[in-house]
């Protein structure tokens, strides 16, 4: 047997219940009305989104664009400054090199003058003179190193000008990977698309990253560098002109030192050559004057020798006559000339030994003097040979080193003009 139905604790009136259908009919007309406007509203917001998320996005497509063809260009002339720059690094490292190997080759320059003052100070006697040519080659001295001292200066500033262009270019090179790396990660941005695989939501996008810059700040940066690149490759520039004329001037100023030292140095030896000659004519004659007083020295001792075995037969004439007897013992003309002749003997006797120890003081003085000229010459002849070894020593200014071979005779003397040795019966001076 079925339950009771359980009846409702209120009830309501007809007229409640047409209330309530009627508010229940406007509450949906309300509501249908609400969601209509909603409608609206999504609609117009979808297509102002979308529309504003569609310029937003070409805008920002615009600036990446106009962003990287700013970097491009800022690359392309930054790739220019580098290249530029590593010429002039190539050029003023070439110039360097230059300049070193001028200075190296002022050491052998320098070596021989020392080695010519060297070889002549071993001139003797009176041919140790401050002549020209030892003045030339004091000056040759002075003159290399005032060069080396120039040239070294200049290596110096070339290796401190190239620090400076080092340093320069890797200012632009760490711009250069910069301007790449942001090439590079601004090409990926302008590449994405609600279709790329590997984009998602970030941490916190819209932050401003540590070391941020202002655009201005950037480019003045790359403007910075690039023209302070540019004002070294320009001091780069001047210095190599400057290294370029230093080593020709020092070439120059030395070559013409060279010239003068050589000039002096062979009018040395030709004056020497004439004192030489001078000196072999003095001798020659200073030995047949030798000769000649020699020959009056025997004939003056002859007649001396003569004149007393004249004087013997006169004493012994007279002494004998002094033993004649008595009367005959008288002083007659005989008498009176053989005391005359005694008397004129004796006078040439005494003028001969005069004349005679004059003519062995002549022959001693002619000695004295043959052995001076002697010397002399064989001081001359030193010097020539010193200072044709100087001669020598000079041509590898002009010779390639491995190549100089200097020619010598028996003597050790240069193939150039030398003077005989003295002849057999001269005196022999070492």
């Amino acid at each position: 047997m079925a339950a009771p139905s359980v009846k409702p604790g209120q009830r309501f009136t007809v007229p409640d219940w047409d209330t309530n259908a009627r508010l229940i009919s406007a509450d949906a007309e309300s509501q249908r009305s609400a969601s209509h406007q909603i409608r609206q509203e999504a609609r117009a917001l979808r297509s102002e989104t979308n529309n504003q998320a569609k310029w937003d996005e070409h805008d920002n497509q615009t600036r990446l664009a106009e962003r990287i063809s700013s970097v491009n260009r800022w690359k392309e002339t930054l790739d220019k400054c580098l290249a530029d720059i590593d010429e002039e690094i190539n050029a003023l490292a070439k110039v360097k090199e230059a300049a070193e190997r001028a200075l190296q080759a002022k050491n052998l320059s320098l070596d021989v003058a020392m080695e010519c003052l060297t070889l002549r100070d071993g001139r003797r006697a009176i041919d140790v003179v401050r002549d020209p040519a030892e003045e030339e080659l004091h000056r040759e001295v002075k003159v290399i190193d005032k060069a080396k001292r120039e040239l070294q200066q200049r290596v110096h500033e070339a290796f401190e000008q190239l620090c400076l262009l080092q340093e320069a270019r890797q200012q632009l090179s760490f711009d250069h990977r910069g301007k790449m790396e942001a090439l590079e990660i601004d090409r990926t941005c302008l590449s994405l698309s609600v279709n790329s695989p590997n984009i998602s939501y970030k941490v916190d996008p819209t932050r401003i990253p540590n070391g941020s810059t202002a655009v201005d700040e950037w480019e003045q940066n790359s403007q910075y560098n690039k023209d302070h690149a540019e004002e070294e490759m320009k001091a780069s520039t001047k210095l190599r002109e400057a290294i370029v004329l230093s080593i020709a001037q020092t070439n120059n100023e030395l070559e013409a030192q060279r010239v003068a030292t050589e000039f002096a140095l062979r009018k040395r030896i030709r004056d020497m050559e004439r004192a030489y000659d001078e000196l072999k004519w003095q001798e020659q004659n200073t030995l047949e004057e030798i000769s000649e007083m020699e020959e009056d020295i025997r004939r003056l001792e002859e007649d001396l020798r003569r004149k007393m075995q004249d004087l013997k037969v006169a004493h012994s004439r007279l002494e004998t006559r002094s033993y004649r007897p008595n009367v005959e013992l008288c002083r007659d003309q005989v008498q009176y000339g053989l005391t005359d002749e005694v008397h004129q003997l004796e006078g040439s006797i005494r003028a001969l030994k005069l004349k005679l120890a004059e003519a062995q003081d002549a022959l001693d003085a002619l000695y004295r003097q043959l052995h001076r000229v002697q010397t002399d010459m064989a001081c001359k002849a030193h010097s020539l040979v010193l200072d044709h070894k100087c001669m020598d020593s000079r041509r590898k200014l002009v010779v390639p080193a491995e190549k100089f071979v200097p020619q010598v005779d028996s003597f050790n003397r240069t193939t150039n003009r030398v003077p005989s040795p003295p002849r057999a019966g001269q005196l022999e001076l070492g």
